[in-house]
C-alpha cells in the first residue's frame, strides 16, 4: 500500500513538472518600470514643467521670507546687546511672528505641491495603465507587471510604453 501511494506521488510531481514547463514555455510576461515613466515620460516631463511653472513663484516668495526672517535673527543678534529691552522684545516678537508666518506658508506650500504632484502622478499612471493594456493586447502577454524587486532585463518593456506614451499625447 504504502509503495503505491508513493508511486503515485512520483507520478503525479513529474506530471506536474511537464505541466508546469509547458505552461511558462507559452507564458509571455513583460515589466514596466514605473519609476522610469515618472523620470523620463514625455507625460511626466510635460507635468513636471507644470508644476514647476504653477507653483514658481510662491517658491520665490518663501524664499525671500526665509530671507527676511534670516536677516531679522542676524540683525537681532549683531544688536541685541545695544538695544533697549522694549526694541528688543519689540525685535524678537517679530521674528517669532515672521518664523511662524513663514513655517506655516512652507506648510502649506508643501501641502499643496504634494496635492498636486499627486493628481499629476495619478493622471500619468492611467495613461500609463492604458498604454500597458494596449501593448498587452497588441502583443499577448499573459502578464505585466509593476515595480518588483529584481527582473530580468529581457522582460522589461517599458520603453515601449515610454514610446506609447510619447506618442499619445
Amino acid at each position: 500500500m504504502n509503495t503505491r501511494i508513493a508511486a503515485l506521488l512520483v507520478a503525479l510531481m513529474a506530471s506536474l513538472t511537464v505541466s508546469y514547463a509547458s505552461a511558462a514555455e507559452s507564458l509571455k510576461v513583460g515589466y514596466v518600470n514605473t519609476q522610469r515613466i515618472f523620470r523620463d515620460a514625455p507625460t511626466a516631463i510635460r507635468a513636471a514643467k507644470k508644476l514647476e511653472a504653477e507653483f514658481s513663484k510662491r517658491d520665490q516668495e518663501l524664499q525671500q521670507l526665509a530671507k527676511h526672517v534670516q536677516e531679522l535673527q542676524q540683525s537681532l543678534e549683531k544688536n541685541a546687546v545695544s538695544m533697549s529691552d522694549a526694541d528688543r522684545r519689540s525685535k524678537e516678537k517679530e521674528l517669532n511672528e515672521q518664523s511662524r508666518e513663514f513655517q506655516r506658508k512652507q506648510r502649506e506650500f508643501r501641502e499643496d505641491l504634494n496635492l498636486r504632484q499627486n493628481e499629476e502622478n495619478a493622471a500619468i499612471i492611467e495613461k500609463a495603465n492604458k498604454a500597458i493594456k494596449i501593448l498587452a493586447d497588441a502583443e499577448k502577454y499573459d502578464l505585466i507587471v509593476q515595480d518588483v524587486v529584481w527582473v530580468s532585463p529581457k522582460l522589461d518593456v517599458t520603453d515601449k510604453i515610454i514610446k506609447a506614451l510619447s506618442e499619445s499625447k
